[in-house]
């Protein structure tokens, strides 16, 4: 199909690009199958990945949650969650996945060694190790070796490649570069596992936590979601399951030991106040029991309601105060005593919002370092960060306390001055009555406080009890799908597929882009234009004659009978109603090697066949060819002994004007044939000018009077000027290109002499075609006559 292209105008044939790709199919199809089968070893030999998933819901803290929502609704936050979005960095954090590694015991591994790859133990493996030295030596080492077991108490122990095997019994102890060693077996029959090797690996529990963090992938279902989604890719998808699990259960557990050692310091903080005030509260029991009894006094009757109601509130007010104050000085003595970074109890009673949240921030770093302290040094940058920020929080919160302080203490002297005028007023009744009543609020102060405290402390010990994870378990770890997600066979298979379809595109086509040689009829056509392209000849094998023979269907006999028709159409058209016979031919190229005299040979042989009268002139004195192809045991002289050493040539006749024509004239019967040639002769030192000589005009005249055909092969155009020097004799100048050696460019030459008028009648042929080449694309040749079979049906 032609379409035509933008820009020239010109057709574009899609059959002709594909050409050359589908001409060379084999190519494809052996490239395709060798991918496959890479893909097919790939798929083969890979260890396949199982997906693994878990869900949870992260249970957020509910202080502040009213307010954050009411400022997500009016859209000012929009950096989603962070809340969660901080407590998934929790979740993959690297001390979570240490204990998860700790756990499982993931740093030791065992292998069933194979001839490809290795094939790993997770559940039951024929035997354990165990370290003979402390958990935090085993957590640091990296040690391999392999293990064969030879009977069932006995196996083998290689250290390295390098090393002998060494033979041990199961329970000995065995020396390492890590420590001591021992391995007990699983099972009661050993004898199952004799003649497997097994590798045991031993890593650093730190790079194993660390390839993990780099494994797991998690992600919110929604921007604002608490849906938390864990995703992790494991060759075991039991591990795969095991290793979520404990990773949940573990963020979880510390969450709740987190929550767990602020109420036991809030607790303990609580105690020791319930014990001072405790001591309080019967003194001043004490108090009141004495001075009743000293003085006899059972009942007193009630004060002026207004003096009593004003003195209550005023009390009251105090009473509150001091034990706002009290609480504050308590907690100001804790924080300034403090030495190094402690927990604070919270949750005590102390009204400043400012504080409880300062107190709540400060007890999670605290926390933080402490988890952090557990795999790691006080000199650890993350660890400094946070003793910076524990530092600020302690200086906002001593300011915030000691603000607190000044301001209850003016209040409880405003409140004392305004309690004093009111008892001044009071006192003034029975000092019985006034005595008993300071007796009395005091007693009820200390005893509100003691009541306070007992209740916080049970408040304490509730919110404890009831202490619930940080995360509520929406989908326990599970596998995915029963087939691994890796390799994934369709994709490989498909990539396999382009890529083997691309390599001999890809050579094909960086073959074309570099390719500037001709390679066919149809090639030239398309350059030349108007200027006609006789024929192609097709490449010859080395053991194929080089000269046609008489009644031979050979390619190159069929190729030369074409280039003998569309011959005989140019002379014909040539001589119209004149008297002449325009039978000149030249045979010329641009080069030597590109066949001229192979073409000019086998012409004149199948001119000759048809019974005409043809004479073969070798024109080219400079490098003679033609007597290489009459000669042999097929060709025989006819008119004088065939020796070489007795010929005359051209270039004889051409010096000595004594010689006529027929004395050069050989008649040859080649290939029981008969054809007249006449040879070079020997190499003159001036070849131009003995061919611009008139003997040379008269010479051509004459014999184009004589014979039906006479075919001149002269000398390359590119090379001498000895073809230019005879050419306004010629009447036809064939210009033979040879495919796979005449560069394209080098069209231009000949059709630029035609155009100047140097070269007339000029008409291309091609030589040394390949046989994939031939006719129109390769797809039509010379093969008529003949029965071929199809690819499919051969042998």
């Amino acid at each position: 199909m032609d379409v035509p292209t933008a820009g020239n105008g010109k057709s574009l044939n899609y059959k002709e690009l594909l050409n050359p790709y589908m001409r060379r199919w084999k190519w494809f199809a052996f490239c395709v199958v060798v991918a496959l089968a890479l893909g097919y070893l790939l798929i083969r030999y890979s260890t396949p990945q199982y997906a693994v998933n878990a869900k949870i819901q992260i249970i957020q803290d509910q202080n502040g949650t009213t307010e954050m929502t009411a400022f997500r609704d009016l859209d000012l936050f929009m950096g989603g969650n962070t809340q969660v979005q901080d407590e998934v960095e929790i979740l993959s954090s690297r001390s979570n996945l240490i204990e998860v590694v700790k756990q499982l015991g993931l740093n030791i591994k065992i292998f069933t060694k194979g001839n490809i790859h290795n094939t790993l133990i997770y559940k039951d493996p024929p035997f354990r190790v165990n370290y003979l030295i402390p958990d935090s030596l085993i957590f640091l080492a990296k040690d391999s070796f392999v293990v064969d077991i030879v009977s069932e108490t006995e196996f083998d122990l290689t250290a390295d490649e390098d090393s002998p095997a060494k033979r041990y019994s199961f329970g000995n102890t065995i020396e390492s570069p890590v420590g001591d060693i021992v391995l007990l077996p699983n099972d009661m029959d050993m004898n199952k596992f004799m003649g497997r090797e097994y590798i045991v690996n031993i890593n650093p529990i730190g790079d194993v936590a660390q390839a993990l963090k780099a494994n797991i992938q998690i992600s919110l279902t929604d921007e604002y979601s608490n849906i938390v989604s864990i995703m992790l890719n494991d060759p075991v998808e039991q591990k795969g399951i095991d290793i979520l699990n404990a990773l949940i259960n573990t963020y979880n557990q510390n969450a709740i030991s987190d929550k767990k050692a602020i109420a036991d310091r809030t607790s303990q903080f609580i105690n020791e106040r319930i014990s001072d005030i405790y001591g309080d509260l019967s003194t001043v029991d004490q108090t009141a029991e004495e001075y009743k009894s000293d003085r006899g006094i059972a009942d007193l009757a009630s004060q002026s309601s207004i003096n009593l109601n004003m003195g209550a509130t005023s009390r009251q007010q105090l009473d509150n105060a001091s034990m706002q104050l009290n609480m504050a000085v308590s907690m100001q003595d804790i924080v300034d005593d403090q030495e190094g970074y402690e927990l604070l109890p919270s949750n005590i009673g102390i009204d400043d919002p400012t504080i409880a949240t300062t107190t709540a921030r400060y007890n999670e770093l605290v926390l933080e370092r402490q988890r952090l302290l557990k795999s790691s040094n006080e000199r650890n940058p993350i660890i400094v960060n946070l003793d910076q920020q524990i530092e600020g929080l302690k200086r906002n919160l001593q300011s915030s306390l000691n603000s607190m302080t000044n301001n209850l203490t003016l209040q409880v002297n405003n409140l004392s001055g305004q309690l004093s005028r009111i008892n001044s007023r009071i006192y003034s009744a029975p000092g019985n009555e006034r005595a008993l009543r300071d007796i009395a609020r005091q007693q009820q102060t200390t005893e509100s406080l003691y009541l306070y405290l007992l209740q916080k402390r049970e408040e304490s010990q509730i919110a404890f009890a009831s202490a619930a994870p940080k995360s509520k378990i929406v989908d326990r770890a599970y596998g995915v799908s029963e087939f691994p997600v890796s390799p994934k066979k369709p994709i490989i298979y498909l990539a396999a597929f382009i890529f083997g379809m691309l390599i001999p595109f890809g050579l094909i086509y960086i073959g074309q882009l570099l390719d500037d040689k001709v390679h066919n009829k149809v090639q030239i056509e398309k350059i030349t234009g108007s200027i006609p392209v006789l024929a192609e000849l097709p490449k010859l094998g080395k053991k194929e004659s080089t000269l046609v023979k008489t009644g031979e269907r050979t390619v190159l006999a069929e190729s030369l009978r074409i280039l003998r028709t569309n011959l005989d159409y140019l002379i014909r058209a040539k001589r119209g109603a004149g008297s002449r016979k325009h039978n000149l031919i030249y045979v010329t190229s641009s080069v030597p090697g590109e066949g001229k005299t192979l073409i000019s040979s086998n012409l004149a042989m199948i001119y000759a066949n048809t019974g005409k009268k043809v004479l073969l002139i070798g024109a080219d004195i400079r490098n003679p060819k033609i007597y290489q192809f009459y000669s042999g045991k097929n060709v025989d002289q006819l008119n004088r002994p065939r020796r070489s050493t007795d010929i005359q040539g051209l270039t004889e006749f051409l010096i000595d004007r004594s010689l006529t024509s027929r004395q050069i004239i050989n008649t040859l019967l080649a290939n029981e044939q008969e054809i007249d040639v006449i040879y070079s002769g020997r190499i003159p030192p001036n070849p131009a000018e003995l061919l611009m000589s008139e003997r040379m005009h008269h010479l051509l005249e004459e014999a184009s009077e004589k014979y039906d055909y006479v075919i001149v092969d002269t000398a390359p155009l590119m090379v001498v000027s000895d073809t230019l020097l005879i050419s306004q004799y010629a009447d036809i100048v064939l210009y033979v290109m040879r495919a796979g050696m005449t560069q394209l460019k080098v069209l231009d030459f000949p059709m630029k002499l035609r155009k100047e008028g140097k070269l007339p009648s000029l008409a291309f042929i091609v030589n040394n075609v390949k046989e994939s080449n031939l006719g129109y694309g390769g797809k039509y040749g010379y093969g008529y006559g003949k029965t071929m079979k199809k690819w499919w049906k051969l042998g």
